[in-house]
């Protein structure tokens, strides 16, 4: 892997943002004829998805990825993680809009380890995760840890 990978998504969209919509495919095949609208980014999602709920299913998916791996090496593999995260789409300040924030909630379960340490290595993985990365700066990100 030392060239990196890519991954990618082509989305087809008609009309005017408040009234027209579109879908994507990413090319794995996992993901196919997924439909978004401005109405279901803004509000109900009826259905349709957002770029904010994939940037939490990514998020999610890739910190709960790093903490088994940050766990693993502190020498105590989980046995289970479930992983949530909140983004936040929000008016911004002098017009438009932003991604504001994302809270990742994460409950473990891990033999052998106390609270305060799951926490301290639940925000080493939220620093090291290459989502967070790619977002720290423009977003805040915060991280709740509950240890089962």
């Amino acid at each position: 892997m030392a060239s990196g990978v890519s991954k990618s998504a082509t989305t087809t969209w008609q009309g005017d943002l408040a009234t027209g919509g579109g879908s994507f495919n990413g090319r794995s095949g996992a993901l196919t004829d997924q439909a978004v609208s401005w109405a279901s980014r803004a509000g109900d999602s009826n259905g349709k998805t957002s770029p904010e709920e994939l940037l939490a299913a990514a998020h999610s998916s890739c910190y709960a990825m790093q903490f088994s791996y940050v766990l693993s090496n502190a020498g105590n593999a989980p046995q289970r993680l479930e992983v949530t995260a909140d983004v936040t789409f929000s008016p911004k300040a002098g017009g438009g809009f932003e991604v504001k924030s994302s809270h990742l909630t994460v409950k473990g379960t891990v033999e052998g380890m106390d609270q305060t340490t799951f926490t301290a290595l639940a925000e080493e993985a939220s620093r090291t995760c290459p989502i967070s990365a790619a977002i720290t700066g423009n977003v805040e990100i915060t991280v709740e840890a509950t240890l089962s």
